[in-house]
């Protein structure tokens, strides 16, 4: 099993529904051991967006901490699930798509997440 120190780190929105609910599918489908996940609005997820110039008023993107390198928009999404044994084909074929189209409909998707899918009160995980 992995040290929480050698897991991937995952910062999402907290309060937003798509958000907790991809956490929430990858807690499911994921190995226990490769992922740790905080939310953005935690006082841990403020500090490690401060320690890596991010703002911290909002969240525009997935973050993935891997190995010290940060990935986001759809190159940390795609990271993210070519680390799921059972998807890694999945990602492999989408990472076929032009990075400027996959950021495209990332980034629209970001926009409009809150309306599409509304905000919730509570978070899938426990803040730290």
């Amino acid at each position: 099993m992995k040290s929480p120190a050698t897991k991937s780190l995952i910062i999402f929105d907290g309060e937003c529904n798509l958000c907790n609910g991809v956490v929430g599918w990858l807690l499911k489908f994921a190995p226990a051991d490769l992922f740790e996940f905080v939310a953005y609005q935690s006082p841990r997820g403020q500090h490690i967006l401060r320690d890596n110039n991010r703002p911290t008023d909002s969240l525009d993107t997935v973050i993935l901490i891997d190995n010290n390198v940060l990935h986001t928009h759809s190159d940390g999404f795609l990271k993210i699930v070519s680390k799921i044994p059972k998807w890694q084909r999945v990602a492999a074929l989408l990472a076929f798509i032009p990075r400027m189209l996959r950021d495209f409909v990332y980034r629209t998707a970001s926009r409009n997440r809150v309306r599409w899918f509304g905000t919730s009160s509570s978070c899938t995980i426990n803040f730290k």
